[in-house]
């Protein structure tokens, strides 16, 4: 039985799971990224990873032939080395990921790539994108990355940095971005903002968490209902503009804050849709969806990734 370990690692968490060729997960745990401690501080927490995937594997009788990893940044295609990270993961950039991985597993394949292009692989293997051939996925967290799945295949750009969603500029001379620009969509789009903007709208410390946030909403509360609908109003803005450039057959939401599904996205749905052009809409329109693997679909993703090559 061969397998994969699929690493996914953003802002906030680190994700990862072993992942067999035929789609099963035999483990999987979360670990904090804590970011702010620097590159090297995050590549130590990856070995531990490592080593207990192949103790899982030899447990399990299956052969762990490779790590595929999904990083925030931008990774070139061509050396798979990390060219750049915003503020989000400080001190990654320039970070030897894959020598460092292959040396820490004694030779083992690596591949890697951006967060969200191997999210969007994972839900075209076995998620919602499975069904459509031409799809975007944005995923919300820290910040907002996208993919778009064209044909099967994530469409990376020259040198595999497409996808930067997050920071197309949605407001000029707007707030200050972790990249250094001013006015990008994930200051306003992402989970990050929607934190900061329930905190700006004077809800109660216990609310501003987005679970937290969508169980007030959802009990009526008009307070957490407004946050919402802003919310929803600043993530539609975005979503209008990718609509109009790729046309898409579907948009699938990732990111953990996708688990809240209809509560979400029938605030999306609609904003999206007046903004539109009418040739965008209605029957054959796009279609807007949860992500279906949840917060799983980046190691999932980046385990494809790896399998296929090995």
């Amino acid at each position: 039985m061969q397998a994969a370990l699929g690493i996914d690692i953003g802002g906030t968490h680190i994700k990862s799971g072993v992942v067999t060729a035929d789609g099963q997960v035999l483990a999987s745990r979360t670990v904090p990224t804590d970011a702010g401690a620097g590159g090297e501080a995050v590549l130590a927490k990856l070995l531990p990873l490592v080593e207990e995937a192949a103790a899982l594997c030899a447990q399990a009788g299956a052969s762990l032939g490779g790590i595929g990893v999904g990083t925030a940044g931008q990774v070139n295609k061509r050396t798979g080395r990390i060219a750049g990270a915003t503020g989000n993961l400080p001190g990654w950039a320039g970070v030897p990921l894959i020598e460092r991985l292959g040396e820490a597993s004694g030779g083992m394949p690596v591949a890697v790539d951006n967060d969200v292009n191997m999210i969007a692989l994972g839900e075209s293997w076995l998620g919602v994108g499975a069904k459509y051939g031409d799809f975007l996925c944005v995923a919300l967290g820290t910040g907002i990355g996208g993919c778009r799945i064209k044909d099967g295949a994530a469409d990376l750009g020259r040198d595999g940095y497409a996808g930067e969603l997050g920071h197309m500029i949605v407001q000029m001379e707007g707030l200050h971005c972790t990249c250094g620009g001013r006015g990008c969509w994930e200051q306003y789009a992402s989970v990050t903002a929607l934190i900061r903007l329930a905190r700006e709208r004077g809800l109660p410390a216990e609310q501003t968490q987005p679970i937290a946030l969508f169980e007030a909403a959802g009990r009526g509360d008009p307070a957490a209902s407004a946050v919402l609908d802003a919310y929803a109003e600043r993530l539609s803005v975005g979503l209008a503009g990718l609509i109009h450039i790729f046309n898409p057959q579907a948009i699938v939401i990732g990111g953990a804050v996708s688990a809240q599904g209809e509560a979400l996205l029938n605030r999306i749905r609609a904003r999206t849709e007046a903004k539109i052009m009418p040739v965008f809409r209605g029957p054959g329109g796009v279609d807007i969806v949860a992500a279906g693997l949840g917060d799983r679909a980046g190691f999932i993703g980046a385990a494809r990734r790896m399998l296929t090559d090995i």
